[in-house]
């Protein structure tokens, strides 16, 4: 059971939007899509803030099909928030002004903190706060186009330890109208591995105390953003693999947040269970919608059952993190992460012993641990950390989302 923790009397507003606690879903690749936002907004009673998974700005600008339908949000998302992964100036400004003219959100994060190499190969994600200029010019042109929407980005420290960027990016941020900062404390060569350097996020909010700074990092319980507030004075916390499985986490964080940790949610199996089929039904029918279902729709539902297995299918990456902990055979988690039907994954947790109490020490670390990886850059990318040429469209991915 968790510790009782102080409150943390922390205020944050993204622009005009108060984030009320300071709690963020932070965007993942093929993990933060509307059903997922939908669950972790359910727990937490609407507060906080849900970020989509990344959108790549060429994708947007040119309206591709799998990226229009990543950015439809749920009527009850307010406010709306949109991440975007970019690396020419021209097409995120383009991207960024689409999102405001059309009204197709209300808050635009930008990713400079991704690690996977087709990414960082590319000049993008965490390899990209190296060039300076790039940086400020790629932020000038997001805030520009933004109008009244307030703009953040998410970064690392650095792409290692010898070629540190976070406090440099930091001071371009401020000096180029961004409303507020989200560090992971871990370098890009670290990707998920060891420990995140919690001291850096105190040092980049002394360094930029303009702005909001919000921590991200081995938050695996409500305990542990208490502690980050505590330990680094950041203004709000960022969460990602800390929540993969366990949504119900942003109930513990508003309860934590308001002083509330009496009620924190310690779930069953059968509870688990029952949150688990939720998640694929909404994966279903989000997925039913568009593209490929639409298109088999036929009489008698055929859209509706297309829709229903791609959504569990979908849904299989995340099996083995909501049985984390559980005792549940190795067969059986099998057999669970290969169900193709709603009914074929209800039958199989029905076979569990559902009355099994939630877990000592299952809040651990979940998702990617991996650390210590070369990053993959361009050729020559560390020659000038200031120099930016051949960097343009034809270094934009043309797909979002995971």
């Amino acid at each position: 059971m968790p510790t009782a923790s102080p409150t943390v009397n922390t205020k944050l507003s993204i622009g005009p939007h108060a984030v009320q606690p300071p709690v963020v879903l932070a965007p993942m690749a093929g993990i933060t899509n509307a059903p997922f936002r939908t669950l972790c907004r359910e727990f937490s009673g609407g507060k906080g803030l849900f970020v989509s998974e990344m959108i790549t700005t060429r994708a947007l600008v040119e309206r591709n099909e799998k990226t229009m339908q990543l950015i439809r949000f749920d009527a009850s998302e307010q406010p709306r928030s949109i991440q975007l992964y970019g690396v020419d100036p021209a097409t995120v400004g383009k991207a960024v002004r689409m999102i405001a003219e059309e009204d197709l959100a209300d808050h635009i994060d930008l990713n400079f903190g991704c690690p996977v190499p087709k990414v960082t190969r590319k000049g993008g994600g965490s390899a990209l706060p190296y060039k300076r200029n790039l940086l400020r010019a790629i932020l000038r042109e997001a805030v520009a186009g933004a109008g009244d929407l307030p703009v953040t980005m998410k970064m690392r420290k650095g792409i290692d330890d010898d070629h540190l960027t976070y406090l440099d990016a930091g001071r371009i941020a401020v000096e180029e109208g961004v409303t507020a900062i989200a560090l992971h404390g871990r370098t890009a060569s670290q990707h998920y591995g060891g420990t995140a350097d919690w001291d850096a996020i105190a040092r980049l909010k002394e360094h930029v105390p303009e702005i909001p700074v919000l921590g991200n990092g081995d938050i695996w319980s409500a305990d542990d953003a208490l502690r980050m507030v505590r330990e680094t004075g950041c203004d709000g916390v960022v969460v990602g693999r800390g929540c993969l499985g366990r949504p119900w986490l942003f109930a513990d964080l508003v309860a934590a947040f308001e002083g509330r940790t009496e009620d924190f949610v310690r779930p069953t199996l059968r509870e688990v269970a029952d949150v688990m089929v939720r998640h694929a039904t909404l994966l279903g029918e989000w997925i039913g919608t568009e593209g490929e279902a639409r298109r088999a729709t036929v009489e008698g539902g055929g859209g509706r059952r297309a829709g229903e297995s791609r959504g569990v299918i979908d849904f299989r990456k995340h099996v083995a993190w909501y049985l984390k902990g559980f005792a549940v055979g190795s067969e059986m988690r099998r057999r669970l992460a290969v169900t193709s039907t709603l009914e074929e994954l209800r039958a199989g947790l029905d076979e569990l012993d559902l009355d099994q109490p939630w877990p000592a020490g299952a809040d651990g670390p979940r998702g990617r641990t991996s650390g210590n990886n070369r990053v993959v850059l361009p050729d020559g990318w560390l020659k000038d950390p200031y120099d930016c040429a051949g960097v343009g469209e034809d270094a934009e991915l043309d797909t979002s989302g995971g």
